[in-house]
Order: C-alpha cells, then sequence, then structure tokens
C-alpha cells in the first residue's frame, strides 16, 4: 500500500522547507530509519529519515525547490504500485491510502485544534494556541524546564516564554505572538509530546477555560494531568507522592469484600509480592478501605511478624524512581540502534607517552598557554584522519561518503547522559584554539547552553576517561561515524627501553571501527599514523 510522506514540520517555526539534496532516488528501496533527503529549514538544514519501508515511487519536490509544510514530498509503496490516483489529486484522500505515522500527527494536530471550536464553543477572537513545538528533528516531547513568564503577564513578540528541554539540550523558546499569558498548559517538570497544549495567548481578561479544556492533543507525562479521568467513585490505584496529605479514614480490619475478595490497587498489589507481604494483614486507607500504594509502604515488617507468628528481617527493600529525561532516551535510542546495525570491532594499542609529557610541559611553558593532553589527542587525529579518509567517512546503504573535511566529536558527560559538540576543521586549528573551543563546549554542555548547530556533523568521535582514571575502555560508535576512539589514562610503570626495564608512562587507546566501512588492516594503519604524532608530538606543528 503506498504511503504519502509530506513536507515535515523540522522546527517550531517552520512554515515551508527546501529539499537540500535527495540521498534516495526513484526505484530506491527505503528502509525505515534511512535518511531520505536533507531539508533546508527556518533555522538549518536537517536530515529527514523515513519512517516507512518500500520503494521511492516518487519524487514531488526537486533539490533546490520550495514547498510549505504538508505538501506532498514523497510517495513510498510497493515496486510497479500504481500511484496515478494520487499524483492526481496530489493528496492522500482516499480512505485506501496509509500515510505516514508524522502526517498523521501533523494532520491530527491541525483537525483536533479545529474540533475546540465546533465542540465548544469558537476560540474567541485574538486568542492563540500555543502549543509543544519539535526543536529538534528528533524530538518526540519536551520537558519545561522554567516558565520566564507567568499567566496575567504580557507577553511581547520575541521574548522568552519559557525553557524547553529536548533530547539533546535545554533550549529557549520565544513567543511568535503579543498578549497576555492566560494559561499555561504544563508546569515546569512536566514533559508532553510535540503538539501538545503549551500556553494560551490572547486579550488580557479573555475566558480561555473553554479551549484549554477542549483541547484534544494528549502526551504529558503529569501524572495529575493523566487522573482528570471521568469521575468515579474511587480513586485511581497510584496515589502521587507530592499529593497533600489527606485525613486518613478508619481503617477497616481488612479490605476484603464480603465473598473474601480483596480491594487492592494492582500497584499496591505487585508491590506487596515484590516485598513479601499478607495483603489478608494490610489495613486499606483508599476509598472504601482500598489497599494503595502508601499502605504497602508504610506496612512494617514487624507487624507481619507478629501476625503470623514467626521470624521476619527487619530490613527493608527500597528504591526510588527517576524519569527518564529526554535526552537519556534519546541516547538510549540512538546507542542501540548503533550497537545493533553497525558491526563493531575493537583495536587495541598501547603508547609510549614521554615526549608527549615534556612538549605538554614545555608548551604550557609559554606565557597565558595551557594545553590538555586531550588537545593533543584531538589535533593528532585530525591529522591522521586527513591521511586516512575511510576511517573519516561515513555509511550508506548505496555508497560510502569519504569526507574530506574534519570535524572531531568530542565527548563530554552532562547529569543527564552524554552530550558530543563538535571541533569543526579540527585538523586546521592550533592545539590552543582546540584547547579554547573543547573548554567552552564543555563549560556550556553542562549548563544545557549548547545549540544544535554545535552538536552536529562530526566526522569521528574522541571518549577521554583518563582523567577519572580509567585504564581502558571501549565505547559504542557515534553514528553516522565509522569510529570511536576510547582514550585511557596514562599509567605510570615499568617499561623495556633498548633491553633496559626502566620507568616508563603509557597509555592505552581502544578505537571502536564500524566493519562496513573501516576495515581491520585500515584501522591499523590510522593507529600506526596517530602513534607517530602522539609519541613525537612536535611533528604536529610541523
Amino acid at each position: 500500500m503506498a504511503e504519502v510522506i509530506n513536507m515535515p514540520r523540522l522546527s517550531d517555526t517552520m512554515e515551508e522547507g527546501t529539499v537540500a539534496a535527495w540521498l534516495k532516488k526513484v526505484g530506491d528501496k527505503v528502509e525505515e530509519g534511512d535518511i531520505l533527503a536533507e531539508i533546508e529549514t527556518d533555522k538549518a538544514t536537517m536530515e529527514f529519515e523515513s519512517f516507512n519501508e518500500g520503494t521511492l515511487l516518487h519524487i514531488g519536490i526537486q533539490e533546490g525547490e520550495t514547498a510549505k509544510v504538508d505538501t506532498l514530498l514523497a510517495i513510498i509503496g510497493d515496486e510497479g504500485e500504481d500511484i496515478s490516483g494520487l499524483l492526481n489529486g496530489k493528496a492522500p484522500e482516499t480512505p485506501e491510502i496509509e500515510v505516514s505515522e508524522e502526517t498523521k500527527i501533523l494532520s491530527e494536530t491541525k483537525s483536533e485544534t479545529k474540533e475546540v471550536a465546533s465542540e465548544a464553543q469558537e476560540i474567541p477572537e485574538g486568542v492563540i494556541v500555543v502549543t509543544m513545538p519539535r526543536l529538534s528533528d528528533t524530538m518526540e516531547e519536551g520537558t519545561v524546564a522554567t516558565w520566564l513568564k507567568k499567566v496575567g503577564e504580557e507577553v511581547e513578540e520575541g521574548d522568552i516564554l519559557a525553557e524547553i528541554e529536548t533530547d539533546k539540550a535545554t533550549m529557549e523558546f520565544e513567543s511568535f505572538q503579543s498578549g497576555t499569558l492566560l494559561h499555561i498548559g504544563l508546569e515546569e517538570g512536566e514533559s508532553a509530546k510535540v503538539d501538545a497544549l503549551l500556553a494560551i495567548i490572547g486579550p488580557a481578561g479573555t475566558d480561555v477555560s473553554s479551549v484549554a479544556k477542549n483541547f484534544k492533543v494528549e502526551g504529558t507525562t503529569s501524572e495529575a494531568k493523566q487522573e482528570e479521568a471521568p469521575k468515579k467513585e474511587s480513586k485511581p490505584a497510584e496515589v502521587l507522592k507530592s499529593e497533600p496529605k489527606k485525613e486518613t479514614p478508619k481503617a477497616t480490619t481488612n479490605s476484603s469484600s464480603p465473598n473474601g475478595r480483596v480491594f487492592v490497587s494492582p500497584l499496591a498489589k505487585k508491590m506487596a509480592e515484590e516485598k513479601g507481604i499478607n495483603l489478608s494483614q494490610v489495613n486499606g486507607t483508599g476509598e472504601n478501605g482500598r489497599i494503595i500504594k502508601r499502605d504497602i509502604e508504610n506496612f512494617t515488617p514487624a507487624a507481619q511478624g507478629a501476625a503470623v507468628g514467626k521470624f521476619v528481617p527487619t530490613g527493608q527493600e527500597d528504591f526510588d524512581e527517576v524519569p527518564n529525561s529526554n535526552m537519556r532516551k534519546a541516547i538510549a535510542k540512538n546507542l542501540a540502534k548503533s550497537k545493533f546495525s553497525a558491526p563493531h570491532y575493537y583495536l587495541n594499542v598501547e603508547f609510549d607517552m614521554e615526549n608527549a609529557i615534556a612538549f605538554r610541559a614545555q608548551y604550557n611553558s609559554l606565557p597565558d598557554t595551557k594545553i590538555s593532553y586531550n588537545d593533543m589527542i584531538v589535533k593528532a587525529c585530525a591529522l591522521a584522519l586527513k591521511q586516512h579518509p575511510q576511517v573519516n567517512s561515513q555509511w550508506f546503504d548505496d555508497r560510502m561518503q569519504l569526507n574530506n573535511h574534519v570535524h572531531i566529536g568530542v565527548a563530554v558527560a552532562v547529569p543527564d547522559g552524554l552530550v558530543v559538540p563538535v571541533v569543526r576543521f579540527a585538523n586546521e586549528q592550533s592545539l590552543p584554539q582546540i584547547g579554547a573551543a573543547v573548554k567552552d563546549y564543555a563549560g556550556r554542555a553542562r549548563n544545557k547552553k549548547l545549540t544544535l548547530d554545535e552538536m552536529e556533523g562530526s566526522t569521528f568521535t574522541i571518549s577521554n576517561l583518563g582523567m577519572f582514571g580509567i585504564e581502558s575502555f571501549t565505547s559504542i560508535i557515534n553514528q553516522p561515524n565509522s569510529a570511536i576512539l576510547s582514550v585511557g589514562a596514562i599509567v605510570s610503570k615499568p617499561v623495556v627501553k633498548n633491553g633496559q626495564v626502566v620507568a616508563g608512562n603509557t597509555m592505552k587507546l581502544t578505537m571502536a571501527c564500524d566493519h562496513r566501512t573501516v576495515d581491520g588492516a585500515t584501522g591499523a594503519q590510522f593507529l600506526q599514523t596517530l602513534k607517530g604524532y602522539i609519541e613525537n608530538p612536535i611533528t604536529m606543528l610541523v
């Protein structure tokens, strides 16, 4: 069944897009996750991946052409399938046509927004519904980190409304409207899918309660909002920890009905099974004596021991649950995709660091100069990559891209996980320039102030855990790179030189390679070149 792919909305302000390049041509096979095209938005040129599998049957917008969001971009289906009906109509209006998931999301969001007017009332004049923007190409949901405006305040076009945490960074979200902030749909710390209700702006004093109530797009992860369900006599199974403590009703002797059935929430039942608690000994404090989460949490083993007349250990299992951040979800998704799609293999080397130590000490003796070993490794890798473009490559189903430019990604640990800012044209930069760039990126990464452009476009990645005392480790390739270098600590130990055992300093490095692009001999030759630069660092200045 043919599927229509429309021009996606790749940024919150995007109204139209330009096809910068097609990476597939008509007749090519397309797998889910393949990059179909590079699309230039109002903010950046971004890769657009396919969410469908099949054959590319039609291209609706040629390279260099510009079209509005939701315009026919391409059609994917079975090889030889008749798509004349789609091309005549230019839109999938017949019920037989299945459209892509992201097209569904966009169209459903628009139709549901219109339903607000038909189901309850017309949206008051001048009122604007602001939805969760898509601030990165991979963003599926966002978390409100901070509101910079509060309900009742005036908002000017260009004012920063909030800071939104995406899967890659925390970004400022500015208003494109002027008016009064009438409603906030998500509190700080709450998450929601792209296009969910974020805020409502309009003339001061306008009643927008019906608009907010009838907005149909769902996705908030706030339990408080999820539990605004149809009214029932009993409460939901789980009680939020943040819920104000209410007066505890009189507990029944047990939580059983006359026929012996125990009234217990699913969560409480699971917790009781894990802790080995007999539910018949637990007094329920929920509605109508129902056993809920807090009853299990507050149940003491001593009380249970007295009831059953046997010894019970005094220890109690305990844990804290931390919701996965958008960044953590993205890291998990991308690394799993890399690990299970790219055939990894590993090359281990150990370099003599005596000359490197002496070189750094001399270099740092210059006024206002300070470089790190990591800066030296970045520079050495950049120079070696120019001589071994195969290691500086990317894999596509129908070709390899051998990059002539060298952009080094430097992994930086942040509280939520890992980000990889990119030192561009690293081979052309001096050691102090590399050091300044890495230091700046690392500082802003920890404050979540990096831009998307600063984290995209790497051709090779370096991960350094040597400062933590790790001697050697392996890393997962940061796709679409073909390799990643894991750098360990410099270790003082006995080494053999000229047939004599002497004190020395060595460093272990491990390079993970994608066997589709980098053969073993190719990777080994790159590491030999890298060894020459690291063990004789003066050659990096020649």
